[in-house]
């Protein structure tokens, strides 16, 4: 076997069953330890993404507001998986794989609450007056077994600092060159090199302009993806009836296929799972703590409160941006659809023929757009993952260095063939989870008992809302 052959077997293990297992696993025993409260409480949480209290810096100690800091998060999250990683799910799984990706983000959220919650009651300042938290910290300050705790934060800086370059950079850029190339022709090394550009500009600026961009670029893409997929949707609205039932038959039968719906997807319930479940982590990132890193720098005066806050961005990746996707591609019909190399249309191209079903040609050009910014978002927000491992690892000292170097590899990856980089990175983006899950599982006890704690000020906050409405109303 040559070494591309053996990393794509590793890669095949890593993210197999086991993998799987632990991820949505670790998602369902804290949702049934802390009482479910992240799902009751889900309502309390997006109203207080979008109250203006979340975008001001009034209550408590922290870097940048809450928003910003959830913004910067979902800017590492929302990246080609919701796009590519949707279309690879479905073509792969069959239609069954939409509802498992939004099953495994059900438990995802609480996951996500968990290692964010942790991340803001663990942190740390550092010798410029920053915030620092994430997993890492988490694991040496929390676990009392002091040599596993320190064991597993080593390994979890270690695999992020690795993962930042490959998944969050190269992989990113290389998405964005060669989906500019196709729709416009630009050159790759251009694209590589206004990248490597514009990412050099904003992460030399740190935490605080990395989340100013974000919290433009963020909300607008996302608003911007989710109009032209709602079309598409509403174009084929008569089909969509039709498809939520394939979907729900093909996620659960043992052995079913799509007949007119997709005829050439034939899959079966494991199929559909194991896909499902695998583009849904990879997308949302819940259980893998890259996104606690940046709940860290959020200003609060309760771990708790951002926990809240940061756990919707699972919402939104999963349960509104990568459900657009799916049922336009499920409703407009072309899945299945087989190309003229005689192989089945996967990935950007098969989302693109879903939104040219409505829109036309300007369908593959709103894709285009929209991988080019969720994909350079992505490359902003980790790199934040990535140089806070570095700091945690060696200090301050390198931190600057990190960011020219990760700003320049963007430019290696958008013109350089990535298929070896991006199994590679995806082991070590894997590897990743394996100590933050062992993390939560040993502190779950301390996750349910700060909920419980904080519940009064929930409802509180909810009984405060109810009078101004009805206020309001009056």
């Amino acid at each position: 076997m040559t070494f591309a052959e053996w990393v794509d077997k590793i890669d095949g293990i890593v993210w197999g069953p086991v993998m799987l297992v632990l991820l949505v696993g670790t998602g369902v025993f804290l949702t049934i330890r802390t009482g479910f409260l992240p799902w009751r409480n889900l309502g309390y949480a997006l109203k207080s993404v979008v109250s203006k209290e979340a975008r001001t810096k009034s209550r408590g100690t922290g870097d940048v507001s809450p928003f910003s800091a959830l913004m910067t998060a979902l800017a590492a999250t929302i990246g080609t998986g919701n796009i590519v990683g949707v279309a690879t799910a479905l073509a792969s799984g069959g239609p069954g794989a939409l509802i498992w990706m939004e099953l495994s983000a059900a438990f995802g959220i609480t996951s996500k609450f968990s290692e964010c919650m942790l991340a803001v009651k663990y942190r740390e300042v550092n010798a410029k007056g920053e915030m620092s938290g994430g997993p890492m910290y988490v694991m040496k300050k929390a676990i009392s077994c002091k040599w596993l705790g320190s064991l597993l934060a080593f390994l979890f800086a270690v695999f992020t600092v690795i993962a930042s370059f490959g998944i969050g950079d190269m992989t990113q850029s290389h998405s964005i060159a060669e989906s500019i190339f196709d729709t416009f022709g630009v050159p790759t090394w251009i694209v590589g090199a206004v990248i490597t550009g514009l990412s050099l500009l904003i992460v030399i600026g740190g935490i605080k302009s990395i989340s100013k961009v974000s919290s433009v670029v963020v909300p607008v893409m996302a608003v911007f993806y989710f109009a032209a997929g709602l079309i598409v949707i509403l174009g084929n609205i008569t089909a969509v009836p039709e498809a939520i039932v394939v979907m729900v038959k093909m996620a659960f039968s043992p052995t079913a296929a799509a007949g007119g719906f997709a005829g050439t997807i034939t899959t079966s319930v494991l199929n559909a799972a194991h896909y499902g479940v695998a583009r849904g982590c990879f997308s949302n990132e819940a259980g893998m703590g890259s996104a606690a890193i940046t709940a860290a720098s959020a200003t609060t005066d309760h771990p708790v409160r951002q926990g809240y806050i940061n756990m919707t961005g699972t919402f939104f990746d999963t349960i509104v941006i990568c459900t657009v996707t799916g049922l336009a591609i499920c409703s407009s019909g072309v899945l299945g659809t087989v190309g003229a190399d005689g192989k089945v249309i996967n990935g950007a191209a098969l989302t693109i023929l879903a939104f040219e079903t409505v829109l036309g040609k300007a369908g593959g050009i709103l894709v285009t757009i929209g991988i080019a910014l969720f994909a350079f978002s992505t490359i902003l927000g980790w790199e934040y993952h990535g140089e806070k491992a570095v700091e945690y690892l060696c200090g301050m000292t390198p931190v600057m260095l990190y960011r020219i170097v990760f700003a320049l590899i963007a430019f290696v990856g958008a013109t350089q063939d990535l298929q070896v980089v991006w199994n590679i990175s995806d082991i070590f983006n894997a590897l990743m989870a394996i100590p933050n899950l062992i993390c939560l599982l040993i502190l779950s006890g301390t996750i349910a008992k700060d909920m419980k704690d904080f519940q009064p000020e929930v409802e509180l906050q909810k009984k405060a809302w109810k009078q101004a409405k009805l206020a309001k109303k009056a």
